[in-house]
Order: structure tokens, then C-alpha cells, then sequence
């Protein structure tokens, strides 16, 4: 009977899946200590756009990112000339290069001449992307699934179908072999365990960047799909009835051979010229599928795996080819098989408990069946499969709490046992608004005015370059509590970190009152804050850390954008990017905290506020007002200069270029932003605006 209550105990907790979360950690742990690096695949060879590549680029040729794509044609060239295999590119090419339209023929040329080209950059999306229909010269509408429509009837998979997708320019979509989707779902907890083998748009199902690879190189490959899986080729890929596949990671980051793209670009260089190449291994890439990702921390492609809490995305894709081409990718135990599992470990841990009713014996089964789920697990995964492991150690814990519940009954202390038993075995209750009510959360999102706060360290990439990593995570970490903290404390949701950037919102999951007033203080708390910090900051690196500041209020999308099980909270809309925007308007002015007029109209008198400027901030039409705030304190302190400075911009503004100039001569070496109307008045007086509107229009972000 205790064996039959542990296993119901433990069933009502796993079914609905409140122990994914602790399943996931023991998962990692053995993928961990299961790992064998020496079993990757050799065919797999990856260059990675690292720091190294970018610090050369900029000290030999004087390029800052992005880099022309004519440098990426040079990456493709060399491939060429190494005989690889096929080729893909884990990089979105949605805008037209920047350089100009001969930049992106250039790239299309060498694209089409290699002629084996796979390229990740669809990225498909339930909210994001402009596309809802692929362009007729869509490489990707010659591949078909046989069997794709009755096992999306069977299954109702509908988290691989996407009505949304950004798409390639031209000159990518019709000289590659195959255009591949990107876009990656991590599980909750933000680790990426599983990957979708193929995404569905527009009634066609776009491979994975990894398969993409594999199609590149054999594009008559054939595809059906059942309940058994995928089979491309008679590869057979194990997918779950939301279209996941869960990954072997061979291990930590570096597993599979990497080159450095600035040694990669050198050596096709050196070879044009007649010259030794860098890259002295004729076989680098011979016969091989060749990533081409980012690896540099500043291009933010960088994701938590259950190997290394550092993972780039472009060795999650090569993870999945590795798989495939090994045809050894992890298969999910069945409900049925675990159901049984679990009720045979609860029954044979109830006898035993029974049986042995010593202290010594009781200690000798407890040691012995929480051991057992765990061997189970690892052997599971040795030959392939995931095997729940929380829920047979809850079953274990449950079995022998009960059971010594009942053995206690019979002495006059049940009632003592079940209450001690239960708070020592059971999981504590996390008590949270939206855990109580998840109804709160709308699938697909909802529209909502929200305060938006971006923020990011001044200089922070130069400051990275000069620290040894665990001296900059240690620094990171400390910096981004701090600042979390305040915005937790002012009822703000982090969105996400973005390396030093920290992206927040306020007024969303739940309605926050006087959100704006909020947003504002926290953003000033923050810099008081760091204003703290900055000493010994300054002994630890060297130099004044400093933090730039963007607020803007307005309607914006936000919601859990992903599927039931797996989402983002996140925000979409033109207010988001006008927050951003802002963060790096401060740049131009030296100021360090900016707000929008939108915000500055729900403030009210909160704030002492300093009017800036009316911008034009790039990828919007319309110009904004925007205001530096702070606390009345630092407003007195500083009021003279201030109201010097509101003289000079209202002369600004219309269009009184020479007495603005006079204005701001006067206080431009103790006020950065009177210092940046003295340099802008000087150039209108050698350059008239021909129709000005009191304007400044912003030229870059």
C-alpha cells in the first residue's frame, strides 16, 4: 500500500509537469558526466566570428562591425578552394548591407558560385517577422516531407507551425542551396536541450540550420516523417509530438574543431598572393560541413547549454548535424514506460521498506533505492534515451516517507511523522501572483502601454578586452544584481540581459501603478547606485564605469511569445525600439539618463527634468522631445547652468544660431550637452539648414 500511495504521490505531481524543472538539472548533470568529446564527429568544422577577428579586422583594415559582407565572400572562397563539403552561414541577412548594393552582389556571386551554400537566416516567428508568405524563388519550396500532413493531423503539433518569418535579401534567397531556419526555442529554465528538425511557413518545412547543412551537400535528399520520426536519407531523427529533438551533446563549448574567421580570411589572402597561409592543415575543411557562426561576446550569440553555461549558437546547430550524421540522437521514454518504471521501483521499495524495519536496514533500503534512479537514468542514457529521474526519486522519497508514517502509527506518533514527513519530503510552495493566476498570461500577447527601460555600459567592450573572463563575470554578475534589484524593487520585469545591457519593462505581466514614475526613479536609483560601486569598480579595472540610460512609454505587444510549454516574455512594437533608441542618443549629448516626451507626460512633477533636445531618432519619422531627469536635489545644485542651457535651446530652436552659440560658450566646459549645442551651432553657421524645424536628426543609433 505505501508503494502504491508513493507512486500515486508522485504521478499527481509529474503529469502535470511540476517537476520539469528539477528533471532539466539532473538532465544536465548527465549530459555532463556522460560526455565524450572524443565521439564528435570529424566531418564537422566550424569558423567563428570570435573577439580576435573582430580586433584584427579593425586594427589591420579599419573595419568596425558590421563588417562589408564582401569579407564573408572571401570566407566562401576559401571553402571553395579547401573542397568543403557544404557550407552554411548561422547569420540573418534580412537588411541589405550597408556598404551598398555592390556589397550584397558580391556576396551573391561568390554564394552561387560555390554552389553548396546553406544559409540560416529565416527566422520564424508567431508575432516577429514581415514575411507571411515565401517569395516565389524560394530555394526551400523544392524540399518536401512526405507524410507531413497526416502527423500534423495525428499529433497536432502546432508549435512547428508559424504563420510569421524575416527573410534573407535577394541576393542570399536565390543563390543558396538551401535557406534554413535559425530561430531556436530554449526550454523555461532558458537552456537549449532540444531543437526543432524542421519549422513549418507557408505550408513548406524549413530544416534546421544543422540538416540544412546536410541538405547543401546532398540537395535530392528524401524526407518522410511518422510516428517513428524523421527520416531524412534513412536517417532516422526521434521527434516529440511538439516537433522537438532532443540533443547528445558531445561536449563542452570547443568540442568541434574551431578556426577563428580572421585566420580563415588571412589565409585565402595569403594564398591569392602567392604567400604561406595561415591555416596550414590542406585538410581543414576537406569533405566537411563548415559552420560559419558568432563567437564574440559582443554579437550576442552566445546560449546556455546543458554542457557549458556558455554555448554558441552556431555549435547548437553543428550539435544537431553531429547527431545526425552519428544517428544517435537522445529518444524520450514513454509515458507508459515510466508509468510502469515508476510503479515497479514504488512496489519494490514499499516491500523492502516493510521488510527491514531496523534503523540499520531502514538506512541500508533508503541508500539502495535512491541510488537505483539514478543508475536507471544513466544507463538509459547510455544507450540513448531520456528516463525521468525526479519523478522515480519522488517516488523513492514518497514510498519511504509513508511507509515509515505507517511503521510510526503503530507506536502512537502518525500524526508527528506525516507532518514531519511531508515537510521534509514534499516541495516547498512557491507562493507568485502569476503562478496562482496563469490565466493572466495571454498566449500570442496583448497590447498594453508599458514603461521601457534599456540601459548599457559605456565602453563596456573595451573595459571586456582587458579583464581575464572570471574577473569580468565576477564583475558582471555583481553590476547586474545590483541593478536587478532595484528594478524588482520598483515593480519592473527584466526582459533580458544582453551582455552589460539590461533590458526591462514596466506595467506588464501585471498592471503597475504610476509605472512611468517607476521606470524614471529606477533608472536614477540605478545611477546613484553605480555611483556607489564606481570606486572600486575603478580599482578592480581602472577606469569609471559608467551607464547610459533609455525610458520611453507607449503601447508595445507583450506577452509569453513561444508555445504553451516553452516562451519568452517578452515585447515587441515601435515604443521598444524608441527606448533603445534613446540609450544610445545619450552618446550625442553625454548625457547618461534620457527619457522620451511620452514618458515625461506621465511623471507629472515627480521629477526635476531638464528638456535636451527635439530628435529624430533613426527608423522613425516623427521627432521626439526628449528630457534628462533627476532627483530635485541634483537639479538645485546645478540650477544656474540649467537654466543657462533652456536659454540657449529655445535660441536653438528657432533657428537663432549666434546667440545660441554665445549661450552655450558659456557653460560648454562644465555641461556636456551645452558642449554638443556649441559644436552643432557652429556647423549650421558654416552650413544653413535650408528649411529648419528645431530638429536634430540623429544619423546613427
Amino acid at each position: 500500500m505505501a508503494g502504491l500511495a508513493g507512486a500515486m504521490l508522485a504521478m499527481l505531481f509529474w503529469v502535470p509537469g511540476w517537476l520539469e524543472t528539477w528533471e532539466a538539472k539532473t538532465w544536465d548533470w548527465r549530459a555532463v558526466c556522460m560526455a565524450e568529446p572524443g565521439r564528435a564527429t570529424d566531418d564537422i568544422s566550424l569558423i567563428l566570428l570570435d573577439q580576435n577577428s573582430l580586433d584584427w579586422a579593425k586594427k589591420e583594415n579599419g573595419l568596425t562591425w558590421p563588417w562589408p559582407r564582401e569579407i564573408y565572400s572571401v570566407i566562401i572562397n576559401y571553402c571553395q578552394r579547401s573542397r568543403a563539403k557544404a557550407l552554411v552561414f548561422d547569420v540573418l541577412f534580412t537588411e541589405p548591407s550597408a556598404y551598398g548594393v555592390d556589397d550584397d552582389a558580391r556576396f551573391g556571386a561568390a554564394i552561387s558560385q560555390f554552389g553548396r551554400f546553406a544559409a540560416g537566416s529565416v527566422f520564424v516567428g508567431q508575432t516577429s517577422g514581415s514575411e507571411t508568405k515565401l517569395p516565389p524563388d524560394f530555394p526551400a519550396q523544392r524540399f518536401r516531407i512526405a507524410g507531413l500532413e497526416q502527423w500534423l493531423n495525428l499529433t497536432q503539433a502546432k508549435e512547428i507551425l508559424f504563420p510569421r518569418a524575416a527573410m534573407p535579401i535577394p541576393e542570399v534567397s536565390k543563390n543558396a542551396v538551401v535557406l534554413c531556419n535559425v530561430s531556436m526555442n530554449p526550454d523555461p529554465d532558458g537552456v537549449y536541450r532540444r531543437i526543432k528538425p524542421f519549422a513549418v511557413f507557408d505550408n513548406t518545412p524549413l530544416l534546421s540550420t544543422g540538416l540544412g547543412a546536410y541538405l547543401a551537400a546532398y540537395p535530392q535528399a528524401l524526407a518522410r516523417i511518422d510516428s517513428g520520426g524523421l527520416t531524412l536519407d534513412e536517417n532516422i531523427i526521434p521527434i516529440d509530438n511538439e516537433g522537438n529533438a532532443v540533443l547528445r551533446y558531445r561536449g563542452p563549448s570547443g568540442t568541434h574543431k574551431a578556426y577563428s574567421a580572421a585566420a580563415v580570411i588571412q589565409s585565402e589572402l595569403r594564398l591569392l598572393a602567392g604567400e604561406q597561409p595561415v591555416i596550414t592543415d590542406e585538410n581543414a575543411f576537406k569533405d566537411k560541413y563548415v559552420f560559419f557562426g558568432f563567437s564574440a561576446p559582443g554579437l550576442y550569440d552566445l546560449r546556455p547549454s546543458p554542457v557549458s553555461g556558455v554555448y554558441t549558437g552556431v555549435e547548437i546547430h553543428a550539435t544537431m548535424l553531429d547527431n545526425f550524421l552519428s544517428r544517435d540522437f537522445m529518444r524520450l521514454c514513454s509515458a507508459w514506460f515510466t508509468v510502469t518504471l515508476v510503479f515497479l521501483l514504488a512496489l519494490s521499495c514499499g516491500a523492502s521498506a516493510s521488510f527491514f524495519s531496523s534503523i540499520a536496514g531502514g538506512l541500508t533500503v533508503s541508500a539502495v533505492f535512491f541510488a537505483a534512479p539514478v543508475l536507471i537514468c544513466f544507463a538509459a542514457y547510455r544507450i540513448g534515451f531520456w528516463a525521468p529521474m525526479v519523478v522515480q526519486e519522488m517516488t523513492v522519497a514518497a514510498t519511504l516517507a509513508i511507509s515509515l508514517a505507517v511503521n510510526y502509527s503503530t507506536e502512537g506518533r502518525q500524526k508527528r511523522f506525516i507532518k514531519n514527513a511531508f515537510k521534509q519530503y514534499l516541495s516547498p510552495l512557491v507562493v507568485s501572483e502569476l503562478i496562482a493566476h496563469p490565466e493572466r498570461l495571454k498566449l500570442g500577447g496583448e497590447r498594453r502601454t508599458l514603461s521601457i527601460f534599456f540601459s548599457d555600459l559605456q565602453g563596456f567592450t573595451s573595459i571586456s578586452e582587458k579583464l581575464e573572463p572570471e574577473k569580468l563575470t565576477s564583475l558582471l554578475n555583481e553590476y547586474l544584481s545590483e541593478m536587478t534589484d532595484i528594478i524588482h524593487e520598483e515593480g519592473g520585469t527584466v526582459d533580458k540581459y544582453e551582455g552589460d545591457a539590461i533590458i526591462a519593462f514596466w506595467n506588464a505581466p501585471l498592471e503597475v501603478p504610476e509605472h512611468a514614475v517607476r521606470a524614471v526613479r529606477a533608472g536614477l536609483r540605478c545611477q546613484a547606485k553605480l555611483a556607489e560601486m564606481r570606486p572600486g569598480f575603478k580599482k578592480d579595472i581602472g577606469v569609471d564605469m559608467m551607464m547610459r540610460i533609455g525610458i520611453n512609454t507607449g503601447d508595445a505587444v507583450v506577452g509569453n511569445l513561444g508555445s504553451r510549454t516553452r516562451f519568452d516574455y517578452t515585447m515587441l512594437g515601435d515604443a521598444v525600439n524608441l527606448a533603445a533608441r534613446l540609450e544610445g542618443t545619450n552618446k550625442q549629448f553625454g548625457t547618461y539618463t534620457m527619457i522620451s516626451q511620452f514618458t515625461q507626460k506621465l511623471t507629472g512633477e515627480s521629477f526635476s527634468l531638464r528638456e535636451i533636445a527635439r530628435v529624430a531618432v533613426m527608423g522613425r519619422k516623427e521627432p521626439v522631445t526628449v528630457y534628462e531627469p533627476m532627483f530635485p536635489g541634483e537639479y538645485e545644485a546645478r540650477k544656474a547652468v540649467l537654466e543657462t542651457f533652456a536659454r540657449g535651446l529655445e535660441m536653438f530652436y528657432q533657428g537663432r544660431f549666434a546667440d545660441a552659440l554665445a549661450i552655450f560658450s558659456d557653460i560648454s566646459k562644465i555641461d556636456a550637452p551645452a558642449a554638443a549645442y556649441e559644436h552643432k551651432c557652429r556647423f549650421f553657421l558654416e552650413s544653413p539648414p535650408a528649411h529648419w524645424n528645431g530638429v536634430w536628426v540623429m544619423t546613427s543609433k
